[in-house]
């Protein structure tokens, strides 16, 4: 008899898999936690029974988060990830020479744990010796923190739970402090067709807050719709403007400079959600 997950991303629509295997169940601290493998996606990290990241489609997400700042950034030396206990974003951080430290800090110690051991692809680069790991509240470091950082990503589940703080205009206030005079940062912002208000409110703030405000979006196909949003805010750097030499070549699947470009032309109905 097969086994299928669905998860509800409205009360009228679901995305659906067939479960091989349940590795781990957990409720841990903060959020239910499962660790499955699917038959068409491999390994899916599942919180409150929300997919975050699959191995089959996580490096359009990681990607798309990590090197868009980090080329807007001309010389990215110390990162701040908040959330993104999985690792990934981590690791393509990592493929920039400029990086001398990368901090991720989560709030639930048990996705760093389970990632290392069901998604070794994603998590691998965890123990490098550039990396510091902080299992600790993101919103409470960020308020902390004053000019210590280059780019700060924010690579958080939807606003529920633990991640409810982490889309309020005081938290994006917290990071214009904690970023340097140059700084950037970036926050995944859900998808247009389910997520309007999110995505107009997260802008408003965002923008209320950083001189270079901009949207861009990437094909993710287990997160609700496929299309998924990123909100930048920059001091000074707009990734619109990075110069050509400033690109170099990375071992990527989904980014390439002319993704870097193309990904803030936007279809109008989300256009029109930033008027």
């Amino acid at each position: 008899m097969s086994i299928w997950f669905t998860e509800k991303q409205t009360k009228d629509f679901g995305i659906t898999a067939r479960i091989k295997k349940t590795y781990h169940s957990e409720k841990t601290d903060f959020q239910q936690l499962d660790m499955v493998e699917t038959a068409e996606f491999g390994n899916m990290l599942l919180l409150d029974g929300m997919v975050m990241t699959t191995e089959k489609d996580e490096f359009v997400y990681h990607e798309m988060v990590a090197h868009v700042p980090l080329f807007t950034h001309p010389d990215p030396k110390n990162v701040l990830v908040v959330g993104g206990g999985d690792g990934g974003v981590i690791r393509e951080i990592l493929k920039h020479p400029s990086v001398e430290r990368a901090t991720l800090v989560e709030i639930d110690g048990k996705v760093i744990e389970y990632s290392k051991e069901f998604l070794p692809s994603i998590a691998g680069k965890l123990e490098d010796p550039r990396v510091e790991v902080k299992v600790d509240d993101g919103f409470m470091h960020i308020a902390k923190s004053e000019a210590d950082y280059d780019v700060i990503m924010v690579d958080s589940t939807e606003p529920v739970g633990p991640a409810v703080n982490l889309f309020t205009k005081g938290f994006y206030e917290g990071i214009a402090k904690a970023l340097k005079e140059d700084g950037v940062f970036v926050a995944q912002t859900d998808n247009p067709w389910f997520h309007q208000d999110l995505i107009r409110n997260a802008y408003r703030d965002v923008k209320e807050t950083f001189p270079i405000t901009r949207l861009y979006t990437a094909n993710i196909p287990t997160y609700p719709s496929g299309l998924w949003t990123f909100t930048i805010g920059s001091k000074k750097h707009d990734p619109l403007e990075v110069a050509e030499d400033r690109f170099h070549e990375l071992d990527t699947k989904y980014y390439t400079k002319d993704i870097h470009r193309a990904a803030f032309v936007l279809p109008k109905f989300v256009e029109d959600l930033l008027k």
